[in-house]
């Protein structure tokens, strides 16, 4: 009785450790028209996301407590299509010129104001939706607020 009670608990283990990871990890577009054409294709909204990644303590909080997550990346792959626009400062992060130039088009697009972090829903067809930034309360409270954010539209 013992080895089969031992056996069940090993099962129950496995298996919910396989539940907290993701199938895959989630994909970030690097550039708008792309990702705006995946959400027309799945017709599911786009997350855009404007980051420092080295200078901003909110982005990185951000990508720490929500993205980086895998509720959030399970969230992500039912219900969005993912974009990152990283503006890093450091030398060492230095982006290619023509990832900065899809940057800076983004943000001449969408982030006019120069916000950090800024997330922006937008519908399959480019309208934003709505706009945020970092919230605390980790991950479910993030997911939680993007699916109320999105049942308003």
């Amino acid at each position: 009785m013992r080895f089969l009670s031992f056996c069940l608990l090993l099962l129950l283990s496995v298996v919910s450790a396989q539940a907290q990871t993701p199938a895959q990890n989630v994909t970030w577009n690097t550039d708008l028209t792309q990702a705006l054409q995946q959400a027309k294709a799945t017709n599911k909204p786009v997350l855009a996301v404007f980051s420092g990644s080295d200078w901003c303590k909110p982005c990185i909080m951000l990508k720490q407590e929500v993205f980086d997550q895998p509720e959030f990346q399970r969230y992500a792959q039912e219900n969005l299509i993912l974009a990152r626009f990283d503006f890093p400062r450091g030398k060492k992060n230095k982006l290619s010129a023509d990832q900065t130039k899809r940057n800076e088009q983004a943000a001449a697009q969408l982030n006019k104001e120069g916000s950090f972090p800024l997330v922006i829903l937008l519908s399959p067809q480019g309208k934003v939706l709505a706009k945020t930034g970092y919230r605390p309360g980790g991950v479910e409270a993030y997911d939680a607020y993007l699916s109320q954010l999105l049942a308003k539209h």
